[in-house]
């Protein structure tokens, strides 16, 4: 690697301030936090299986007593409403009880019956430092879905997190020492903007890096996940989503309108997850449009450290100007603009609550991911024209359907291929279940035992008296 360093600055995106400076690490301290990590994490996989469940509980306990000081650091930097930021913190420590309370079931080796000549069984073992690549979106869920399981599974953690939430990135850091994890176990690699292609790539062929996981654009994604192929190392990859929000002409309009709301302006829709077209069936699409939109006019934009504030500002500038070159785009191409589609005056990067309607395969807020609170809605004639609009996309993240009978849901789910799939509810993740894509929303799953399991090694043993 060349010798770089620099400074990294955080901005404030609810009022454009400069939060703060930090130096970015040259190539020589890069590898000096390689070496520690790499001899932490030797230590970290033979500790016993209690004392890695311990660290879990100790991490939850720490992140509760120190709640409120790194959400207000959260909404800080990347400018989300401070209660979601809270949900964040409390989602993590959830995630860490589970983890904790299931992991010897988890993690106890597991016999397999070959007959009486021999003993057989399969263990998962750790594998050693993997290197987390993570967006500025979710600062500490991203983490922690990936670094929990991963420290009870024995690994180091090699943390990249997104330059605009830097302070997030060491604060948590600290806070998992003062939680009594072995130091350099867990680390940050403060890179600069300009870098990160260049520093990702060199950490991951490094010999002392097992694997890598990446949440991020699907630019980003190729890269490393190109990067872990040359390297033979494996890599979970999960991406961007353009999720179909179906609703089908049996379905409640009224409580679908509801949660559509919640479900694409969550984190001002700054979110892979959130659903991005809303597919409605002519019978109701009417009704179902109409409450919608009433429920996004009446969503409050502001201060996110007010709690009664439903949308902060989106957390960088450039997000903005591509938001609304996406909605330019689809209105030339003859979607119909119902509400918003410009950003608010003032300072900070907030953009308005937009609904287009008459929106279909061939303008960018149905083709291309939207990040930002902007919705799609496309009417179908029936099930099979809402299942073909829905199946319109590259990508392959969630799907939520609404209908009133679970098995017509489940008749259209089948003809979407995602890695998810809901029912008279919104796209979540959740600890207990697997999480993750197809096509271009990645591959691999995080959470539950796939998630734990993805970065360690599944080793079987057979003995012969």
């Amino acid at each position: 690697m060349s010798e770089t360093s620099t400074v990294v600055v955080t901005t404030d995106p609810t009022t454009g301030r400069e939060l703060a400076r930090y130096d970015a690490m040259n190539d020589a301290s890069i590898d000096h936090v390689l070496d520690e990590v790499a001899v932490a994490a030797r230590a970290w996989g033979r500790t016993p299986l209690t004392e890695r469940r311990a660290a879990l509980d100790s991490v939850a306990d720490r992140l509760l007593a120190e709640r409120e000081s790194v959400a207000a650091l959260i909404t800080a930097e990347m400018g989300k409403p401070l209660r979601e930021a809270r949900a964040e913190v409390d989602k993590s420590v959830t995630t860490a009880r589970w983890y904790a309370r299931h992991a010897d079931s988890l993690l106890t080796p597991t016999p397999v019956d070959v007959g009486p000549d021999a003993t057989a069984w399969v263990t998962h073992e750790p594998i050693g430092p993997v290197l987390a690549v993570m967006p500025w979106n979710f600062p500490l869920w991203q983490v922690m879905r990936f670094a929990l399981p991963a420290i009870l599974a024995g690994n180091g953690i090699l943390l990249k997190h997104s330059p605009d939430v830097t302070g997030s990135a060491l604060g948590f850091e600290a806070l998992l020492e003062r939680a009594g994890l072995p130091r350099h176990v867990f680390r940050i690699l403060v890179v600069s903007e300009r870098d990160v292609a260049r520093v990702t790539d060199a950490v991951v062929a490094d010999d002392r890096v097992a694997g890598v996981t990446l949440t991020g654009s699907n630019r980003a994604g190729a890269s490393v996940g190109a990067a872990a192929g040359r390297a033979a190392k494996p890599s979970v990859l999960e991406l961007g989503g353009s999720d179909a929000f179906v609703v089908l002409a049996d379905a409640d309009a009224e409580r679908a309108a509801e949660v559509a709301v919640r479900a694409r302006f969550t984190n001002a829709g700054q979110s892979c997850v959130c659903a991005k077209r809303f597919v409605v069936a002519a019978e109701v699409a009417e009704h179902f449009t109409e409450a919608f939109v009433a429920r996004v006019r009446a969503l409050r934009v502001g201060d996110p450290t007010d709690d009664h504030t439903d949308l902060g500002p989106l957390a960088r500038p450039d997000l903005r100007d591509v938001l609304q070159r996406q909605v330019d785009a689809s209105v030339a191409a003859g979607a119909e603009l119902l509400v918003g589609g410009h950003p608010i005056d003032g300072p900070g990067n907030f953009y308005a609550p937009t609904v287009l309607a008459a929106t279909s395969p061939g303008m960018a807020v149905f083709d291309e991911e939207t990040f930002g609170p902007v919705a799609a809605v496309a009417v179908a004639r029936d099930d099979a024209h809402a299942a073909e609009l829905a199946a319109a996309t590259t990508f392959g993240l969630g799907l939520s359907v609404w209908s009133g009978s679970r098995e017509r849901a489940l008749d259209l789910a089948r003809e979407v291929t995602t890695g998810a799939v809901f029912v008279n509810a919104m796209v979540a993740s959740d600890p207990r279940l697997p999480f993750g894509g197809t096509r271009r929303s990645g591959h691999g799953r995080e959470l539950a035992a796939p998630g734990l399991h993805a970065f360690m090694n599944q080793r079987t043993f057979w003995a012969v008296p």
